[in-house]
């Protein structure tokens, strides 16, 4: 029950950042143009900068060993995730598969999951938790964002993807996470309050996109297949596999919990700034976000 109320703080965070978008474009305070800029301004400067941010954490190669059964379950999640999304949905038109690919691969463990697991499980957990959305930091902006970017020849592509400034924040991350490298305090502190405003901007612009669906359009039974692929298959897939091999229950809670993270509200800002549908990626996340105040809580209940 601590953990269902947990969630649900957590989630209904979320919420309220969405109606503040919803109210801002009813309003008309977020006009397209100023949609599009503030879109581009959490591409470009608060993502890049969350994702810096997502590897400001202590590394030895003590550190290292007690993480590395994380580091691998992740990795490994994170392929699966990456071959459910090419074969689970080649029915959809290309502006909605991108979505489905995307929200599968890429879940709201940073801004959701944290928070959860630290109180669900401490520091030691967090420092799991740390490492485990790793694989998924850099697959989030390698083949996260060339599912968006189809236009053009291969190497036009690739060069999308590597100058892609959250792509440059995460070498840049783990240089700094794995060389021990410092930044002045200014500059540090800068880059963390610029992150902290991903999660806050990012689902406001959701529910900005949201404010231009029809009410009666909201409920996407496609979506609802995305929750059942991202959201319990795959986090039951997790669960199975890691009791067979008998690890323990720390590692597997840590695990389960964020494999069953519903999808990153950067799957709508993506949609938006790459021509995909917004509206649809929109949905997806709404829905999914609704959903995982059920199917977290009752995952934990199996741990």
């Amino acid at each position: 029950m601590d953990t269902f109320q947990k969630m649900v703080n957590t989630q209904s965070i979320l919420f309220i950042y969405l109606a503040v978008g919803y109210y801002c474009r009813k309003k008309n305070i977020f006009s397209d143009e100023v949609r599009g800029k503030l879109t581009d301004f959490v591409v470009l400067i608060t993502l890049p900068c969350m994702v810096f941010s997502s590897f400001r954490m202590e590394f030895s190669m003590e550190a290292l060993a007690r993480g590395a059964a994380a580091l691998l379950i992740a990795s490994v999640m994170a392929l699966a995730a990456l071959a459910a999304g090419k074969l689970l949905y080649n029915r959809f038109i290309p502006s909605e598969k991108c979505i489905m690919q995307y929200g599968t691969l890429v879940t709201n463990s940073g801004f959701a999951g944290l928070p959860l697991i630290g109180g669900a499980f401490g520091d030691e957990g967090l420092f799991l938790a740390s490492l485990f959305i790793i694989p998924t930091r850099i697959l989030m902006w390698s083949a996260g964002i060339s599912l968006f970017t189809t236009g053009g020849t291969r190497w036009e592509r690739t060069k999308k993807v590597m100058t892609n400034p959250s792509i440059i924040a995460v070498f840049l991350g783990l240089g700094w996470m794995v060389f021990g490298l410092s930044l002045p305090d200014f500059l540090g502190t800068a880059i963390d309050h610029l992150g902290d405003c991903t999660s806050p901007l990012a689902m406001a612009l959701v529910g900005a996109i949201l404010a231009d669906v029809p009410v009666r359009g909201v409920w996407e039974p496609k979506a609802l297949y995305l929750v059942v692929v991202r959201q319990i298959a795959l986090p039951v897939l997790c669960l199975l596999c890691l009791k067979a091999l008998q690890l323990d229950m720390l590692t597997i809670g840590v695990s389960v919990t964020l494999s069953g993270m519903p999808i990153g509200s950067t799957t709508a800002i993506l949609a938006q700034k790459y021509g995909a549908d917004a509206q649809f990626a929109s949905k997806c996340v709404f829905i999914s976000t609704l959903a995982s105040l059920l199917t977290v809580p009752v995952l934990t209940l199996f741990l």
